[in-house]
């Protein structure tokens, strides 16, 4: 996020020259359909047109989340809901939405991280199915379009969504600093592929909380009280049902009464479940609706069937007014792999591939120590010993696993096209929000730069969520009880005292944790990048790359092999363009450069470096630039940090204890047989 001009000099300041910068659906068009909100983007144009000025460059992502705030989450506006038959007054009461998150709640215990579990809840299930799949699924269900002709439902949301698409690419798509759109974040099914209507599945969504299934949303919305199950956090597994309530006592309608359904439920509409008038108890019609095509009954795929094509539909629209040069980012599922059906002729061209990483285990328990759990292996059958880490080695390893095998499974799926983790963070408030008291993050700057590591040794760019001017320790980011940012507002200056010289130290006041978020990387290679590792406690960092090979039969099958191991230490290095320099940049920031000598070994003897700590630039040119050439190289400073933390694992914090038991016992053993052995 970025709201004030004193906020570019300070991210430049921090290297973070790379900005997501998010809008809402809703902020573009809230107050109905085709009815604009032109000062908003005007204001945004004006505040994308400085990003230049300060070296920064943005790709702008349309944000949302569980479909809108109306629905639990934030994106789109409040006529989309109605135009499918909601009623925003009746979403509450039958669970069809979870909604105090943001109405400032989502910070209590019994609040915390329930949000999620909205993607499963009628509202935002109902919306995502009618979006992507409303031909399909709700073809009965027809609304007036702009030009007062009736359409289908997902037509009326498809198109009103390009539209405001292409008018925020014709606002900004000119600017110098807007590299590229983001179609939208974390997209999500729906009720598409639904394996069955009484249960979600465990291993992918969120059991918290009141969770019911999807017969029972469709009742619960109906207006019929039912019995819910509630399921709570445990251990080893990370919820268990505990209980039942019967909620909607009150038989409150989500739906509207004088909307297009009439009243009436959209599912039971078109035989999805049905209501049994003498047995007085609901009835699954259909229990296979969204598995496959209800006309056809041919097995469906989201992303091929409906989430391929759109993005295709969008990327031309934008492109309409921008031109061919401008990036599309795109990413899948949360949690999910780069499927392998999406291949050259599903993607648009200058496509960027953006998944996004967390550790679930920190955000669901809102805690982290020196124990770390690897989520994604065990929800894909990992054995649990092999999943599990200790100590600060080992969460840097846990997180660099999991962010490798999300980079090579888009490298597998679509070869040389480029990765970035589109999102990323820690939560501020973790271990029961103990830093605001304490004024102490350890913990945070511990899993800061677990997590960044991760990110280097993976030789992936990165845009960390988030950076939130207005973020207090109190409200945090104001959304669902959630606190990601490193910026707070309790610890920062007035702008009017900040010097907006990138190297001032004024422009760190606000800033949480910035010794593990400020970082060195490199800025420009002179070549392919091969490994790049740093460790915040020495200010040491060890670079590696190597000039592109000629594109020779043998070098282009040594090349083949590589493409099909899609490893991110190994890439291809023929089919490039020919070097037009021999410098390579790192971003060597004055924080850890500032009073020290700034130290490169590695060079060969013609080589040369430079630093300039005006711009926080460390320059390295090279001479040796034959085809194939490998560069190596260690920067440092001296004196070097006092370091922030140990960089523990098991052995160190338990081998002596080990190594004790394991005497103990073997004198034991040795004394038994001893004991039994005759004279």
């Amino acid at each position: 996020m970025i709201h004030s001009q004193p906020t570019m000099p300070t991210l430049r300041r921090w290297g973070l020259t790379f900005v997501r910068f998010l809008i809402t659906w809703e902020a573009v068009e809230h107050s109905g359909p085709g009815i604009y909100d032109m000062e908003y983007l005007d204001y945004v144009r004006q505040l994308l047109s400085m990003l230049p000025q300060y070296g920064l460059v943005a790709f702008v992502a349309l944000h949302q989340d569980v479909w809108s705030r109306y629905t639990g989450g934030s994106g789109a506006p409040a006529w989309t809901l109605e135009a499918v038959g909601f009623d925003l007054h009746g979403l509450e009461e039958p669970g069809a939405a979870w909604l105090k998150g943001v109405k400032g709640g989502g910070h209590t215990e019994d609040e915390r991280g329930l949000w999620p579990c909205g993607y499963q809840k009628l509202a935002a299930a109902t919306m995502a199915t009618c979006f992507w799949a409303g031909d399909m699924f709700v073809s009965k269900l027809k609304v007036k379009g702009q030009d007062g002709s009736e359409i289908s439902i997902q037509q009326f949301l498809q198109d009103s969504f390009l539209n405001m698409w292409e008018l925020i690419a014709r606002t900004v798509g000119d600017l110098e600093g807007v590299i590229g759109f983001e179609m939208m974040n974390e997209p999500h099914r729906g009720y598409i592929e639904l394996q069955s209507m009484h249960a979600f599945d465990y291993n992918t969504d969120l059991h918290l909380g009141h969770v019911p299934t999807a017969f029972q949303s469709f009742m619960l919305g109906a207006g019929h009280p039912t019995a819910v199950g509630h399921w709570t956090r445990s251990f080893p597994l990370p919820t268990r049902l505990t209980s039942q309530r019967v909620i909607n006592t009150a038989g409150q309608k989500a739906w509207r009464d004088d909307g297009p359904t009439g009243g009436k439920c959209l599912w039971e509409m078109h035989g999805v479940w049905g209501w049994d008038q003498k047995k007085n108890q609901g009835v699954v019609l259909r229990e296979n609706y969204f598995k496959r095509d209800p006309h056809t009954g041919r097995e469906i795929d989201w992303y091929t069937d409906f989430y391929f094509p759109f993005v295709q539909k969008w990327a031309a629209r934008v492109r309409s007014v921008t031109g061919e040069d401008k990036i599309v980012f795109t990413e899948p599922i949360p949690n999910e792999f780069c499927p392998s059906s999406w291949t050259p002729d599903c993607r648009p061209s200058n496509m960027v591939f953006a998944p996004h990483w967390y550790c679930l285990n920190t955000l669901f328990n809102k805690a982290f120590g020196n124990f770390t759990v690897n989520v994604q292996g065990l929800s894909r059958g990992m054995f649990p010993l092999k999943a599990f880490y200790w100590g600060q080695k080992g969460a840097r390893d846990n997180f660099a696993l999991q962010i490798r095998n999300i980079v090579e499974a888009g490298y597998r799926s679509l070869g040389e096209t480029p990765v970035v983790i589109g999102e990323c963070g820690i939560p501020m408030d973790m271990n029961k929000g103990e830093s605001f008291e304490t004024d102490r993050w350890d913990w945070q700057t511990k899993m800061m730069d677990a997590m960044l590591t991760a990110l280097e040794r993976s030789l992936v760019g990165f845009t960390l969520w988030n950076y939130n001017p207005d973020n207090d320790d109190h409200t945090g980011d104001d959304w669902n009880g959630e606190n990601f940012s490193w910026f707070s507002q309790k610890r920062a200056l007035p702008s009017s005292w900040l010097d907006h010289n990138q190297t001032s130290p004024t422009l760190d006041n606000g800033g949480r944790i910035l010794r593990a978020v400020v970082r060195p990387y490199p800025a420009k290679t002179a070549g392919i990048p091969l490994r790049f590792d740093y460790e915040m406690n020495t200010g040491k960092l060890t670079f590696e790359w190597a000039v592109p090979e000629e594109t020779t039969e043998s070098n282009k099958a040594v090349d083949a092999n590589r493409a099909s191991r899609a490893s991110v230490h190994d890439p291809p290095r023929t089919g490039l363009p020919q070097l037009k320099t021999n410098k390579t940049e790192i971003f060597l920031p004055s924080q850890l450069a500032h009073g020290r000598k700034v130290l490169v070994r590695g060079l060969k003897p013609e080589d040369k470096y430079t630093y300039d700590e005006a711009h926080q630039t460390l320059t390295i040119a090279t001479q040796d630039n034959a085809p194939g050439a490998v560069h190596r190289v260690t920067v440092f400073v001296d004196p070097p940090p006092k370091p922030a933390f140990v960089v523990n694992d098991f052995w160190s914090d338990w081998g002596l204890h080990v190594f004790t038991a394991a005497a103990f016992v073997l004198s034991f053993i040795v004394f038994l047989v001893l004991s039994y052995v005759p004279y």
